[in-house]
């Protein structure tokens, strides 16, 4: 007979089990019993205005002690629910770069008809006098409404008698019968937060999808539900109304941050909208007692469907267009193959077209009012772009993207207002190319680096998900220098560069605003006064399809009577500072691309000198295949041959491989740094 394991532990075990079950409960007790706030709208004492022993940046202009909010549902008047939200607030200001917070603004929403009302405003500025706290109490005269568009609307208003070491506090109601403006949060903002906490009451007749993003943990996380009673009036008009009672589930959820510190705007960041933690609602189902669940958020397939059938985008796409006959021979005249007529195409388009406006989703006036009037947003420059190349029977769609400064897009959710912008995918002999003509100086087949921020939909008969990730861009910036010694004893040479070619889109707008002699001097401007520069050459200034070519000649006058002469092998392209200042990140890297930097020398020693000491050679990688860099240096037949090459493999890094990413720039600007020692000869 088989021998079998029991599961039930021995009476000894089952005590420890619930003394360590005891304990356990106590902890969570006295972790949540920490979580308490003690805090009370309008009730302010002279304790308060002491804040020595809380943990915060005494940098800041002001620091806010309290910051709650509250969302929850209730049955309205007009058939329907309203979602009520309250905001009550406390800050301190520290000094006068604080005023600011003093100046409060609520927006709200309107379609026209119906409007989010803001009630029970309230709002108190305390000053400790004489050991004695003396309110001020925020005058009705001094709130005031402005709008902003068909859409919003601002309300605003600015506590008084703030000054330095001032606590003021406000809170108000928002009630909104959209209900798919369920408020979201910030646990961060532009002054340090003691303490963010934000509760939300759901009916399970609605279902919501949150979206929490940042890089900071919550404090604690509650949940909790209870039944509830929702009466909903149904108006009667002219009859009696009706009153209905719903009863159901409400989940409750409450999140809380401490000590929360403010988010930096450092190097490398799209937009810190995208790294501040916060979390956001959108509303998904209805679920109504007895009836089927009705979906409220679309799908891609969904929204698709609708932009290809909407005048305003996709609609005139498809069509023959014939109006565009006539000017599509001439603008193709002489193209031989789709490559050649999409380029002319495009070129015609980017040359001939202004863009008005580089946010823009839909199109402002059909596409023959575009190309009448040869501008237009970037949805309508580039929907007619689209228009021309599919008039010529060149596989072309429209692409959906949001740029770098707007924020991330979402992988799953059709969350159209975080797209803003419109490019065009054409296809020719199954070579994909992304086109955007409302850029002037840009070539065929390359985007602004604003267009690569991850994901993006392609608008067409078989929707398709895009990545244009930054880590796909390498810049890549070739750098020769040769140094010589001429019949006369000088040291004079060359300098060549192929730039990269986001690097020469930067530089031929320079030459476009300020001219070829501007950028000259900004040139010679960058070395010291012992080199001469000119005469400056520029290759390929007017095809922006390739990478700019600069070439100058060098005269070194600092080797003459000087016994000792020290010289920057690298002269204007070393990294002179570490871009990465901060001792810690809390957030991402967002380079704009991948990088690959060469700079090669080749000098002659001068004549009557050696070279007295040298900087060492060093190959430095970082997280094995993340970044690369090599300073290889030798003296060899009365030569000095300097290369240097840089690589860093991808754009993005997280803020746990920032610490590794700093240090390997910190020993980049060193290396860089190193001077060669030229001894006069005795």
């Amino acid at each position: 007979m088989r021998n079998t394991l029991s599961l039930k532990p021995p009476s000894m075990i089952k005590v420890l089990y619930r003394l360590l079950g005891i304990a356990f409960l106590l902890l969570q007790l006295q972790a949540n019993a920490q979580l308490k706030l003690n805090f009370k709208f309008n009730k302010v004492t002279p304790a308060d205005f002491d804040l020595s022993k809380s943990k915060f940046d005494s940098s800041a202009g002001a620091v806010v002690i309290a910051d709650i909010g509250s969302s929850w549902f209730e049955g309205n008047a007009k058939g329907w629910f309203s979602l009520i939200h309250k905001k009550t607030t406390r800050i301190k200001i520290l000094n006068k770069n604080g005023f600011d917070a003093a100046n409060v603004q609520v927006h709200l929403y309107t379609n026209g008809k119906d409007e989010e009302k803001l009630e029970n405003l309230k709002g108190y500025t305390y000053n400790l006098e004489d050991g004695k706290v003396v309110e001020t109490k925020l005058d009705n005269a001094s709130i005031f409404k402005d709008k902003l568009s068909k859409k919003y609307t601002l309300r605003k208003f600015t506590l008084p008698a703030i000054k330095e070491g001032s606590i003021i506090e406000y809170t108000y109601t928002i009630k909104s019968d959209f209900i798919e403006n369920l408020q979201p949060w910030e646990f961060q903002g532009e002054y340090p937060i003691l303490w963010s906490e934000y509760e939300v009451s759901i009916p399970e007749f609605f279902n919501y999808v949150s979206l929490a993003q940042g890089y900071l943990e919550f404090s604690g996380r509650t949940q909790s539900s209870s039944i509830n009673n929702f009466t909903v009036i149904i108006p009667g008009g002219t009859s009696s109304n009706e009153s209905i009672t719903l009863r159901g589930n409400v989940a409750t959820t409450k999140w809380i941050m401490k000590d929360v510190p403010v988010l930096k705007e450092e190097s490398f960041t799209s937009t810190l909208s995208n790294h501040i933690s916060k979390i956001e609602f959108q509303l998904s189902q209805y679920r109504f007692p007895d009836q089927p669940v009705k979906d409220v958020m679309s799908n891609w397939g969904k929204v698709t469907e609708d932009l290809m059938k909407d005048e305003r985008f996709g609609a005139l796409l498809d069509k023959n267009n014939n109006w565009l006959d006539d000017d599509m021979k001439t603008i193709t005249a002489g193209a031989s193959t789709n490559l050649d007529k999409a380029k002319k195409i495009y070129a015609f388009v980017r040359n001939n077209f202004t863009c008005t406006a580089e946010w823009a989703f839909f199109m402002t006036g059909g596409l023959k009012n575009t190309f009448k009037a040869k501008s237009g947003n970037v949805a309508d420059i580039n929907l007619l772009l689209t228009a021309m190349l599919k008039h010529e029977g060149i596989v072309a769609d429209a692409v959906l993207l949001g740029t770098r400064d707007h924020g991330y897009t979402h992988d799953i959710y059709p969350l159209l207002d975080r797209y803003n912008y419109v490019i065009c995918l054409a296809t020719i002999d199954n070579k994909d190319y992304f086109l955007d003509a409302s850029q002037p100086k840009m070539g065929f087949g390359h985007l602004s680096t604003q267009c690569y921020n991850g994901y993006a939909r392609l608008i067409a008969s078989q929707p398709q998900e895009l990545i244009l990730s930054p880590d796909s861009l390498k810049e890549r910036k070739v750098t020769s220098v040769f140094i010589s010694t001429d019949d006369k004893g000088q040291s004079v040479g060359q300098f060549s560069t192929n730039l990269g070619y986001f690097e020469s889109i930067s530089t031929r707008e320079k030459i476009g605003k300020k001219g070829m002699e501007e950028f000259e001097k900004s040139i010679k401007s960058a070395y010291p006064a012992e080199i001469n520069v000119g005469p400056l050459q520029v290759d390929s200034l007017n095809n922006y399809d390739v990478p700019l070519h600069v070439q100058y000649n060098l005269n070194l006058k600092n080797f003459g009577d000087e016994d000792i002469v020290y010289f920057s092998p690298l002269m204007v392209e070393a990294y002179k500072d570490n871009y990465f200042k901060s001792a810690e990140r809390k957030y991402p890297v967002e380079m704009p691309y991948a990088v690959d930097e060469t700079y090669v020398l080749n000098m002659q020693i001068p004549k009557g000198y050696v070279v007295d000491e040298l900087p060492k050679s060093a190959k430095v990688a970082m997280n094995e295949n993340e970044g690369y860099f090599e300073y290889l240096i030798d003296v060899a037949d009365n030569n000095v041959r300097l290369k240097s090459r840089l690589q860093i493999n991808k754009a993005t890094f997280m803020p746990e491989d920032y610490e590794g990413l700093r240090g390997f720039f910190d020993y980049v600007v060193k290396k860089h740094a190193e001077q060669i020692v030229f001894k006069k000869k005795k």
